[in-house]
C-alpha cells in the first residue's frame, strides 16, 4: 500500500510539474521589432546595441552568457558567467585555466556563447575559436574588476571537491583580507580567453511567433556573409 502511495505521490508531483510549464507564458508583452536589412556588414555593433538595448529595457545582467564547451572525449558543458568586453578580437570572458572550463579549452579550443534578454524578446548566439589571452593582460584584466571578483579568484581550486562549507568560507575569508590588503595580489591561474567568432546569429522574438533570425558567417576573406532562417 505505501509503495502504491508513494508512487500516486510521485505521478501527482509529476503532472503538477508539467501543469506549471505549461501555464508559463512567454513575451506576453510588446516586443521591439528588428529590420535585418539595416543591420550592419558587421555583428559586433548590433551586438553592441543590442545589449545597450537590454540594459536599458531593464533586462538584469545583460552581461551574463552561457558558455559552452566540451572536453577531450566531446563532452559538452554548459555554465553561466560574465561578458568581460566585445571588441574586434572578438567576446571577452575569464576564467581559471585550471577549471573545467579551462581544462576543455586547452584541449579543444572551440566554444559557443548565449546571451538571452527575456525583455525584449531577444537572444544572441555566437560560436567560434578560442585564444587565451597573455598572462599581462589576464593581471589587467582582474586588476579592473572588483574586491570581491579578485578575492574570488584568489580563493582558486575552482571545480575542485569541496570537503565542507566550512573550508570554502575559511578560504574566501582569508582571500577577501588580501584582496583588501593587496589589490594587485596576483591570481595566476586568473585567465583571459577571447572567442574570435565564425558564427553570430541575432534572433528577435514575435508574439505571433514569425520570429526573425539573422546570421553571420565569416568568409575566407575574412568579411562576413549575412542570411535570414527559418525560424
Amino acid at each position: 500500500m505505501s509503495s502504491h502511495s508513494d508512487d500516486n505521490r510521485h505521478d501527482n508531483r509529476q503532472e503538477s510539474f508539467r501543469e506549471l510549464l505549461r501555464s508559463l507564458r512567454v513575451w506576453d508583452t510588446e516586443l521591439p521589432r528588428f529590420d535585418p536589412g539595416s543591420a550592419p556588414a558587421d555583428p559586433l555593433p548590433l551586438f553592441q546595441q543590442w545589449l545597450r538595448a537590454a540594459a536599458e529595457a531593464g533586462a538584469p545582467e545583460p552581461h551574463t552568457m552561457s558558455l559552452a564547451t566540451a572536453d577531450a572525449d566531446g563532452r559538452p558543458s554548459v555554465r553561466t558567467l560574465m561578458l568581460h568586453d566585445a571588441d574586434e578580437r572578438g567576446w571577452h570572458f575569464a576564467t581559471h585555466r585550471t577549471s573545467h572550463k579551462g581544462q576543455d579549452l586547452a584541449v579543444r579550443p572551440q566554444a559557443a556563447l548565449g546571451f538571452y534578454w527575456a525583455a525584449v524578446g531577444r537572444q544572441v548566439r555566437v560560436r567560434g575559436t578560442v585564444t587565451a589571452a597573455s598572462a599581462a593582460e589576464s593581471r589587467a584584466d582582474l586588476a579592473k574588476r572588483s574586491t570581491g571578483a579578485l578575492a574570488a579568484a584568489l580563493v582558486g581550486h575552482q571545480s575542485e571537491a569541496l570537503a565542507s562549507l566550512s573550508d570554502l568560507a575559511r578560504a574566501s575569508d582569508a582571500a577577501w583580507e588580501r584582496a583588501r590588503r593587496e589589490p594587485d595580489a596576483p591570481a595566476d591561474s586568473w585567465t583571459l580567453y577571447v572567442l574570435e567568432a565564425e558564427e553570430v546569429e541575432f534572433f528577435q522574438g514575435d508574439e505571433q511567433r514569425r520570429h526573425v533570425r539573422l546570421a553571420y558567417r565569416r568568409t575566407e576573406d575574412g568579411s562576413w556573409a549575412r542570411e535570414l532562417l527559418w525560424p
